[in-house]
């Protein structure tokens, strides 16, 4: 099978989206599949490398933090992509590569499958001044997108619910994406640990609570910046792991809140190679967003052996397992208390890292394109059975 995957993000941007793409790509060649991708450049050039077309685009990070619109001149490269002729498009963005992808299909009239990865509603602060015309604006925005495809992919139970919520009629089939597992599976490296212990000036006798991703302000870690400065002198540290586009707002907050190394700690971007050994690092990863999909870095520190204590959501349903590899929380006062029980029985934590390997098996490449599989052979043995026709 010939699967085109259309995306506006993709390397060397490191977000949730590139992941499962990128993942997808592997576990669909690895069944046999001839995978290319269509993506947008990080200058005004395109060109074409590695089975990827990079499309020339300008930024437009006026509408978010690092999104980019692409350029008129891109009909030689999707010229291309046509004479390729793939069997299934799947796109995985809304914007500028959704248009291409719509239009590539109904050229060639085959499926367009599209994954609805980002909860609009929880960003609508970067394009609406009114959270609730934007709710609605997003609302819209998902019916008419759904309208182009033939079905619907959600990484989580929570993202289906909020479709059919908004009456998108479209199939939605819930698949998580996968990730690679034997990255995040290995052994921790003590020596490594210690030195990284001791880059960050990190006592040894500290707690580390860890957080990995964007610092934006839809991932809510103002809230974790107060639940660190409410435990006053304790032995904590919050690490958190990521770069812009919230940070230098976040360090105001920790400064405001008394907050100094090695309470907290900035660690910025690192190496893609390196978020292994730095998921490793924490004695508990930690997260108070709720405006995830699905929060691939949920998985791949658990993978990693890092038990999660994190807030409550829809997202983590199979995911974190009370008290076998985790716990959610529902407020403060909770966060607290789960805290304070693992302070006092700290050899819990190693007894819960193996169950946390375990309970990741779930969420291998393997699974990912395998269930994707069926899913785009289903589509094409039923395609044209009503996709709305709109003018390219």
């Amino acid at each position: 099978m010939k699967i085109l995957i259309t995306t506006d993000w993709y390397s060397p941007a490191v977000n949730g989206v590139v992941t499962s793409v990128k993942n997808l790509r592997r576990g669909l060649e690895a069944r046999g599949h001839e995978v290319r991708i269509l993506t947008l450049s990080q200058t005004t050039h395109s060109w074409t490398e590695d089975g990827v077309t990079y499309l020339g685009s300008v930024p437009a990070g006026l509408v978010y933090p690092g999104a980019r619109l692409r350029t008129p001149m891109v009909r030689r490269w999707t010229q291309e992509l046509v004479a390729w002729g793939p069997d299934v498009v799947h796109s995985q963005c809304e914007f500028s590569t959704f248009f291409l992808a719509r239009r590539i299909a109904e050229y060639l009239d085959v499926p367009l499958v599209h994954t609805y990865h980002t909860v609009y509603e929880d960003y609508t602060h970067y394009f609406s001044p009114s959270v609730r015309f934007g709710k609605k604006a997003v609302a819209m925005f998902s019916r008419w997108v759904a309208a182009q495809t033939d079905c619907l992919i959600a990484p989580t139970v929570k993202v289906r619910q909020l479709l059919q919520g908004y009456g998108i009629s479209r199939p939605v089939f819930v698949v998580p994406s996968g990730i690679d597992l034997d990255r995040f599976s290995g052994e921790t490296d003590p020596i490594r640990q210690a030195v990284l212990r001791q880059s960050l000036d990190i006592p040894q006798e500290h707690l580390i609570l860890v957080s990995v991703g964007r610092l934006a302000e839809e991932k809510n870690l103002e809230e974790l910046l107060h639940l660190r400065a409410a435990m006053g002198e304790a032995p904590v540290t919050l690490l958190l792991v990521g770069g812009e586009p919230d940070k230098l707002r976040l360090e105001g907050i920790a400064a405001g809140l008394g907050l100094t190394a090695p309470a907290v700690v900035f660690a910025g971007m690192v190496p893609p190679a390196q978020v292994p050994d730095w998921y490793q690092l924490g004695d508990l990863f930690v997260s108070a967003s709720t405006s995830e999909t699905q929060g691939l870095t949920y998985i791949e520190a658990l993978a990693a052996g890092v038990p999660a204590l994190c807030r409550a959501d829809p997202c983590l349903a199979g995911v974190i397992r009370e008290g076998e590899n985790g716990w959610q929380y529902r407020d403060r006062e909770e966060f607290q208390q789960k805290l304070t029980e693992i302070r006092r029985q700290p050899e819990q934590l190693a007894e819960m890292s193996a169950a946390a390997r375990r309970s990741m098996q779930t969420f291998s490449i393997h699974a990912f394109a395998e269930h994707m599989e069926s899913i785009y052979l289903s589509q094409m043995a039923h395609h044209g059975g009503g996709r709305q026709e709109v003018s390219a």
